[in-house]
Parts: C-alpha cells; sequence; structure tokens
C-alpha cells in the first residue's frame, strides 16, 4: 500500500477503509526516534506502539481519520518511556499542520459548524483555530497608520460596532467590537506612529471625540457632513409624518411619493417632481416650508469658505420660520454644541463618504453571513486573502555619480549594475512594503461574486 493516498512523505499507510462519510486510514511515521524527550540520549529501547487518532484534510469530500501506531521508547540512560513525535502534526488538536492551517483559513468564509461538519471535529476546536489563525495573520498584517482617519459605527449582530478607516486609501483597517470610549481609546494607544494621525472624520458621537482629544491631542477632528445634512432630512420627516398625520385618506392620495420628492435636492427634480412639489408648497405651505428649509441647510456646504458658512448658518437658524423650528431643534442643538469640529470641515474637507459605503457592504456581509460570529465577520472583512491595499518598495533615481576617466570602459566591459549607477532607495520609510487595509472597492467586489 503506497503513501501517495496522504501525500505525506513521514508516513506509510497501511491500510484504507472507506465508508460513505469516512476515509479511516492506517500509518506509521517512517523515521523511528533517536534522542530521548527527556535527555536526548540515543540509548533507546522499543517499549511496544500506541495507536493515535489523527484528524486530517478532507478527501473527495469525505472525513479523513489517520490511525498511527506510534512507536513507545525508553531510555535506558534516564529509564523514563516516552512516545514518539510525530512529524507534520499539531499535536494540541489531534490533527495534521496542514488541516489546521486551512481550518483556520475557511472559517473566514464559512460558519463554524459548517467547517466543523466538513472534518467531523467539535464546533469549539474549529473556533479555537479560527481565533489562533487571527492572532497570527494580526501578528503578520501591520496596517498602516492612516493619515486621514474615519471612525464610524453599524449595527450588526445585535450591537453597534466601531468602524475605523483609512480614508486617504479608501480601506477598512479595524472593526471594534464596541463603540466606548475605553474600547476606542485601547485602540488608538494599540496603534503605531499614532501621531501620524492629522485629521480624524467622524459623527457627533461625544465618546468617540474624548477619546480623540485624549489619544491623539494634535488631530483635528471633522464632523462628517453627511452625519450633519442627514439631521436636516430627519427634520424633514419629522414634519411630513406629523402633517401627513392630520389628512384625510382622499388628502393623502394628492400627497403620492411625497416623501421621495421632499427628500431630493432640489437641482436633481425632474420637471414632474418640480411641478408636483410647487403644487403641495401651495396647497400646504408647511411642507414647502419644511423643504426649503432643508434645501438651504444643504446649500451652507456649498459654500467656499468657513466664513461664508457660519454666517450662513446663523442666518439660517434664526430665519426658521416659527412652526417649523421645533422639528429643527435637534439639528440646531447638535450644531451649535459642535460648533467648532462641523465647521472645521471648510479648513479640512474630510468626509467619511467610504466609511459609510463601507457600512453599506458590511450590512450585506452580515445578511450573507448568517451564523458568523462577530469575530468571524470582521476577519472576513480585515483578512480575506487578495483584498489589501499594498505599496511595494519604490526607488528614486538619482543622477549618475562621477566616475573616473577610464570609468566608461570599465563599465562598458563589465556591465557594471546599473541599479548601483543609477537607483537608490529614496527614504528608509519606502524601503518596507505598505499595507493600507482592506480595500473597500475590492471588498465589494467580492461580495458582488458571492452574490451571484
Amino acid at each position: 500500500m503506497t503513501r501517495n493516498i496522504l501525500n505525506l512523505r513521514s508516513y506509510d499507510v497501511t491500510d484504507v477503509h472507506e465508508d460513505e462519510h469516512d476515509y479511516q486510514i492506517s500509518a506509521n511515521s517512517i523515521h523511528a526516534p533517536v534522542a530521548c524527550s527527556y535527555c536526548q540520549s540515543s540509548n533507546l529501547i522499543g517499549f511496544g506502539r500506541r495507536e493515535q487518532l489523527i484528524n486530517d484534510l478532507p478527501i473527495h469530500g469525505k472525513r479523513v481519520g489517520i490511525y498511527v501506531n506510534a512507536r513507545r521508547m525508553k531510555c535506558r540512560s534516564c529509564n523514563k518511556t516516552f512516545t514518539e513525535e510525530l512529524p507534520d502534526i499539531d499535536t494540541s488538536h489531534k490533527m495534521t499542520q496542514r488541516l489546521v492551517k486551512w481550518i483556520g483559513e475557511q472559517s473566514i468564509n464559512r460558519t463554524f459548524i459548517s467547517v466543523a461538519e466538513e472534518v467531523g471535529i467539535a464546533e469549539s476546536t474549529v473556533r479555537t483555530i479560527f481565533r489562533n489563525y487571527i492572532n497570527q495573520l494580526e501578528e503578520q498584517i501591520r496596517f498602516e497608520t492612516p493619515k486621514w482617519m474615519g471612525i464610524d459605527e453599524i449595527h450588526i449582530i445585535k450591537k453597534p460596532r466601531c468602524v475605523i478607516s483609512n480614508i486617504e486609501h479608501n480601506t477598512a483597517v479595524e472593526v471594534l467590537s464596541d463603540r466606548t470610549k475605553k474600547t476606542v481609546m485601547n485602540y488608538l494607544q494599540r496603534l503605531e506612529n499614532r501621531d501620524k494621525v492629522r485629521y480624524v472624520a467622524m459623527d457627533m458621537w461625544k465618546p468617540y471625540r474624548d477619546a480623540i482629544q485624549s489619544v491623539l491631542p494634535d488631530a483635528t477632528i471633522v464632523i462628517d457632513k453627511f452625519h450633519v445634512v442627514r439631521m436636516a432630512n430627519d427634520a424633514l420627516e419629522k414634519i411630513r409624518k406629523e402633517h401627513r398625520s392630520q389628512l384625510n385618506q382622499k388628502q393623502r392620495r394628492g400627497l403620492m411619493r411625497e416623501r421621495f420628492v421632499l427628500l431630493k435636492r432640489r437641482h436633481a427634480l425632474n420637471q414632474e417632481e418640480a411641478f408636483r412639489l410647487d403644487g403641495w408648497s401651495s396647497n400646504y405651505p408647511i411642507l414647502g416650508a419644511a423643504y426649503d428649509a432643508k434645501e438651504a441647510f444643504y446649500g451652507i456646504w456649498d459654500l467656499d469658505t468657513r466664513g461664508e458658512a457660519e454666517s450662513a448658518y446663523e442666518i439660517w437658524k434664526n430665519g426658521l420660520p416659527t412652526e417649523i423650528r421645533p422639528a429643527y431643534h435637534d439639528l440646531i442643538r447638535a450644531v451649535d454644541n459642535w460648533h467648532e469640529h462641523v465647521f472645521s470641515y471648510w479648513d479640512h474637507p474630510v468626509t467619511n463618504a467610504y466609511t459609510e459605503s463601507l457600512n453599506n457592504l458590511i450590512r450585506v456581509m452580515n445578511r450573507l453571513g448568517r451564523g458568523y460570529s462577530f469575530e468571524a465577520l470582521r476577519a472576513k472583512i480585515l483578512f480575506t486573502q487578495g483584498i489589501h491595499k499594498t505599496k511595494k518598495p519604490t526607488f528614486e533615481r538619482k543622477g549618475r555619480r562621477s566616475l573616473p576617466p577610464n570609468a566608461a570602459v570599465l563599465e562598458k566591459s563589465m556591465m557594471m549594475d546599473y541599479s548601483i549607477l543609477n537607483m537608490e532607495r529614496s527614504t528608509p520609510d519606502d524601503q518596507q512594503e505598505k499595507n493600507y487595509g482592506a480595500d473597500i472597492s475590492t471588498l465589494a467586489d467580492l461580495i458582488e461574486r458571492e452574490l451571484l
């Protein structure tokens, strides 16, 4: 019987039994121990054998168990007995090393239960291997600290999670288990070269601000404009729903699809939508006033300078009609409380749009992966193979150095290395490959393939 079925050079296969679900393979290790496990003496004698069951990679869709008839040895020098160390085996899990690696890789893309059933082991074992695998990846893979950092949150697997992105490179660099100040601070404190962070785009969540100001005091906080203008939409929706609840059925039919129209920007309305909006504004002035207030607030972000924006905001706030002011109260309070960080946008126009698109992708992944744990979903986002945006070491062309008179002949005859004469690494920092995190565009393509 050959050992080809296992493709493990250190073992001889002695028997193969196949049934509907499993391969049961009997094998012996080829090389006997040559030294005592305790004293390293070579004065050994055989002391019987002990069968060990080792799990291995599935073959032809069937689970594989290797029954290794392991040697027992006795050392004549220290009088101790031991079982031979089996090559290519992870003794902590009683499976082949290649199976351990395969389980780690598969667990990123599949549920723990499905992997466990395919291999024939406990789900808890898959979970343990997965965690060890991710720990190894995190030791090996280091994401560059973002210069432009995005902080946002998304509600997945029953609680809000914090998403960290590199806005400059459109990548995800971390997904934290929650969005508390303590968790965010712990992450920021572990960052290498955290002084590189210059700008942080975020929403108006006080724990984020407190964490940034504590750990990154020199970073400029910029409130993401999309979070601010979204509050104007919320205010308009509040007025629309309250007004609609007071109408009769016939009047409601006259407002068909009004939500869709009211939330659109005026410049994006087609001719029919603009006509309908004018009619609604005439018949229901409060809707027209609410829409005009929303559009005027959006218009602040179309201005060129911070001074213009601040002046426009004060005019907008003071000019709100009395009947709609209560609906805009939360927006006004938020902008006033976060004034410095909101209007920092005009000094540093950094937005969290990439993180928002990442959040939409994560929601899809969450639906596709029912049964995923948070750890598995995080690993899928950050560590799926081929998803990282990297930069290879760069070189900078330099001028030719001066050569002695006969150097031209010498150079031609010896074919001196062009890279030595003309090229040199630009800076020590460029000598290392840089990994900017999980590319959001690549992640989107991955999800599209899964949906097909």
